[in-house]
């Protein structure tokens, strides 16, 4: 497989990661799904995740590019796991909204395995052997974009997630924006 199409999968790797980011994203800003810690915590998975393929992209393949990928991957599987686990108990209920008639976390789950799937894929069909001065010039129009869609996207997450959760502990079951109610009462 040549670079560019290696680059290439890596961008569409790093749009998965993205369309998952701003779905959930745009669920709390649009219809006032705040997440819950473990949400947060399966975002940042996600974002790590898209970090490994963002190295790809930008730098050209590499195994430890995929292993970042799928450490986040598997970091965010078992946070989704646990918080699965908190709901299958008889009586507790899911935890907000669902999409496809699924909680969010269950579809995390089901992405995060996805995600190490293609990952493996990716392993077994890119060459990662070429030496660093064949990585060519750079990420391309499209790769570009999907890093600049990605750092956007991140840099969103983290300041929704500042003003959710304030200075201190991030609410167990979110109903506000603690720091802006604070700033706000000045």
């Amino acid at each position: 497989m040549t670079l560019p199409h290696a680059r290439t999968l890596n961008a569409l790797g790093l749009l998965s990661c993205c369309a998952i980011l701003l779905v959930a994203f745009g669920y709390q800003v649009l219809l006032g799904e705040l997440p819950c810690p473990l949400c947060l915590l399966q975002r940042a998975a996600f974002a790590a995740s898209g970090v490994g393929f963002a190295l790809g992209v930008r730098f050209g393949p590499r195994p430890s590019h995929y292993g970042i990928a799928i450490l986040g991957a598997l970091a965010g599987a078992a946070i989704a796991a646990r918080q699965i686990a908190l709901h299958v108990v008889p009586g507790t209920g899911g935890y907000g909204a669902t999409l496809f008639g699924l909680h969010f976390y269950t579809l995390a789950l089901i992405a995060f395995v996805v995600l190490i799937g293609a990952v493996a894929v990716l392993l077994l069909i890119v060459d990662t052997d070429q030496p660093a001065t064949l990585a060519g010039p750079g990420a391309g129009l499209f790769g570009t974009a999907g890093l600049l869609l990605f750092l956007g996207i991140i840099l969103a997450n983290a300041v929704s997630t500042a003003a959710e959760c304030g200075t201190g502990l991030c609410p167990d079951d979110p109903t506000r924006y603690e720091a802006l109610d604070a700033w706000l009462k000045r």
